[in-house]
């Protein structure tokens, strides 16, 4: 405080101060009026179209669905405690420890308790965790570490016996615990790992051990600081009486305790490293483990799918390692699902600040008139509508993954465990590679005003860019749909049964495969264009020629080089394949959403966004479509004008577009013309 100040100036800087937080509060929690565009930015083509009237409390119910009402009592109980509110400066420690005092914050204050949700209503589950995310990307990965991979481990691979030891402790918080999976030289190569777990029959116990360094359990969220028990992944090794001496029963999962519940010191024979600071997550405390010799009894064996008797028989209900591995695996599915619903959640929030900011932040015009809000710059739409549009198509298709999701759980129906294998691997690897992408294009849409703290996409960009590699990295994932789709083109030329989720493979094979028709691929009217069933077509045509040739250059190059190298030489045509069909499911998941919205302006609305997705997407890929003669010239040049006029059109309904996400204020954190209480406090720490 300067000396020639008197308490009396020092007052009224302090209500100045107040005051200038309540106005901008205010401003945030009353939003100005929808602002229209700039009439002297006006596209002529466009001078004519009529803004649609949507209606945003419909439609908003109609995204948020019936878990809207838990997500809102989430929201409601981080808003009541801002000293659970993640601030903007941290360090790692503190972050650690506000991550877990957020989480017993949720679980014993606020009474949401969600670990019956992961096998009872698991789209219940996911709204949580989504709300749960946009609060704090650090709590929402922690959250799913003890619920869906920790806790779900023990009610997926476990039996009775391991549910009534572990679930209250694990739904209370008094068990918190890890997923030791991934090892430091194995991370999406499961059945390599090298962990083992050694039966004793002498004592009735199984021995953990880690056999060398490569070996040693990598990244495990909890075991830092938090962690009691671990879900340890290890090869079955049970002693045999013949020459080989010990027989290696394949990847299964035990309970280890890693600390003790009382004194929470580390436990004989454990070591555990701090993975240290990370580039973003740092709520989380990533650990290493090491076991040697860790001797746990014969029950902490998850048994679901393989046991061990008293005197050390291997019992199971299927035949193989491998059908015994891929049941395991199918059972941790939810983790990938769950990723791919957050990172639509990262979207809409990422997008929500962009897009706002645009509707109110003017730069530049025409001389001696007034500036132009910059959403109305042609290229700031190209930005962030097709993007807008994007957040709404990945909404509606990751909620139907849910659906199937939840499901498979309920039925266990082998073909539907596929389909949701191969699906949540689609839509976790192509959602988390978009979102990442749009991130940064967001922060650069916000000019230097993205770059402040306040606004989240930093940390956004950060925390999420760890999505594309957990819980399977992107490139082998994407691998894994193009391999699920070349043995449905087998079954389909051999006689074999479709799957459910590829099922258009059947109908349109054929059809898609013979030459175009040379009358449709020079039609440009707009209702052609706008019509659902040429724009899926498009896109199944596509996907069907990547399928084909793709198939006929395996066959060729598996003759000198093998089905490996043949595979690995047409590697960048699997990923091509494999994202076209991902971006197939989700424009007829989208179609869908559209023509079952009972709304009838939130369908229209609905149907302007969808037509923009579909279109944006056959123009980037127009190439694709010439070469193939799929599109004449004219019909290009058709869709590419379409797509700027939907996009203009998008854009007049914007605003309502991201009400409809219905985020609370401090989880936008909105940008400098609709400043919140954050940013109040931002602006005054740097000196204003």
């Amino acid at each position: 405080m300067n000396p020639s100040q008197t308490v009396e100036d020092e007052s009224q800087l302090s209500n100045s101060t107040t005051a200038r937080r309540i106005q901008r509060l205010s401003l945030h929690l009353t939003p100005l009026p929808p602002l229209q565009p700039s009439p002297q930015l006006d596209m002529l083509t466009c001078a004519k179209a009529s803004k649609l009237d949507v209606d945003q409390g419909p439609l908003s119910s109609y995204m948020r669905g019936k878990h809207r009402e838990i997500q809102e009592k989430i929201f409601e109980f981080f808003n009541s405690r801002p000293d659970l509110q993640t601030p903007i400066e941290i360090s790692m420690n503190e972050h650690r420890e506000l991550c877990m005092r957020q989480l017993m914050g949720l679980v014993r204050e606020a009474k949401i308790k969600p670990f019956r949700y992961v096998a009872e209503d698991p789209a219940k589950y996911f709204a949580i965790t989504e709300a749960v995310g946009s609060v704090d990307m650090s709590l929402g990965i922690k959250f799913g570490v003890q619920y869906s991979l920790w806790g779900g481990t023990v009610l997926n691979l476990g039996t009775k016996k391991h549910r009534d030891k572990y679930f209250e402790g694990i739904d209370n918080l008094d068990y918190p615990g890890c997923f030791a999976m991934t090892e430091l030289h194995h991370g999406s190569n499961v059945q390599g790992l090298q962990t083992t777990a050694t039966f004793d029959p002498i004592t009735d116990e199984f021995i953990i051990d880690t056999p060398n360094d490569g070996a040693i359990k990598w990244w495990i969220g909890n075991a830092a600081v938090h962690g009691k028990f671990a879900s340890v992944f290890a090869r079955l090794i049970l002693p045999t009486h013949d020459s080989k001496g010990v027989s290696d029963m394949g990847v299964h999962a035990f309970i280890v305790p890693i600390r003790d519940l009382k004194t929470h010191q580390t436990l004989p024979g454990i070591e555990i490293h701090d993975c240290g600071h990370k580039v973003g997550l740092n709520g989380v405390d990533n650990g290493a483990l090491r076991f040697s010799s860790v001797r746990i009894p014969r029950d902490n064996l998850l048994n679901r799918f393989g046991d061990v008797s008293r005197d050390g028989k291997y019992t199971s209900s299927l035949p193989t390692i491998n059908k015994r591995f891929a049941a395991t695996l199918g059972e941790l599915v939810g983790g990938r699902v769950g990723l791919a619903y957050a990172s639509v959640g990262v979207l809409k929030i990422s997008v929500t600040i962009a897009v706002r900011y645009s509707l109110l932040r003017q730069q530049f015009g025409p001389p001696k008139q007034p500036e132009v809000y910059i959403l109305d710059y042609q290229s700031h739409q190209h930005k962030l509508m097709p993007m807008l549009a994007s957040t709404y198509a990945f909404h509606f298709a990751t909620q139907y993954l849910v659906e199937k999701y939840s499901e498979m759980k309920k039925t266990h129906d082998e073909q539907l465990v596929g389909d949701v294998h191969a699906l949540s691997a689609g839509l976790k690897s192509y959602v988390t590679s978009y979102t990442a992408k749009s991130l940064s294009t967001c922060r650069e849409a916000c000019g230097g005003h993205g770059y402040a703290a306040v606004n989240r996409f930093g940390s956004l960009r950060n925390d999420h860019d760890i999505f594309q590699t957990f819980e399977g990295d992107n490139t082998v994932l994407l691998q894994q749909v193009a391999g699920d789709l070349l043995k449905q083109y087998k079954d389909k030329f051999q006689g074999g049964p479709l799957s459910v989720t590829w099922n258009y493979l059947r109908e349109s094979m054929n059809t898609y495969l013979s030459q175009p028709n040379p009358v449709t691929t020079r039609w440009e009217s707009t209702d052609h264009l706008r019509d659902p069933k040429f724009q899926l077509d498009a896109f199944r045509y596509r996907t069907s020629r990547l399928l084909q040739s793709v198939a006929a250059r395996l066959r060729k190059h598996s003759k000198t080089l093998g089905s490996f190298g043949a595979w690995n030489r047409c590697l960048n045509h699997l990923l091509t394949l494999a994202e076209s069909h991902i971006e197939s499911v989700i424009l007829a998941k989208f179609i869908d959403a559209v023509q079952n919205c009972p709304d009838a302006r939130s369908r229209a609305a609905l149907k302007l966004v969808c037509d923009l997705y579909a279109l944006d997407r056959i123009w980037k890929d127009i190439g694709t479509y010439r070469n193939v003669d799929y599109v004449a010239p004219n019909k290009a040049k058709a869709i590419h004008k379409l797509t700027e006029y939907l996009s203009f059109q998008v854009r007049n309904i914007a605003g309502e577009l991201i009400d409809a996400f219905d985020l609370p204020p401090y989880v936008t954190r909105a940008p400098i013309a609709m400043q919140s209480e954050a940013y109040a406090q931002y602006t005054q720490h740097v000196g204003f």
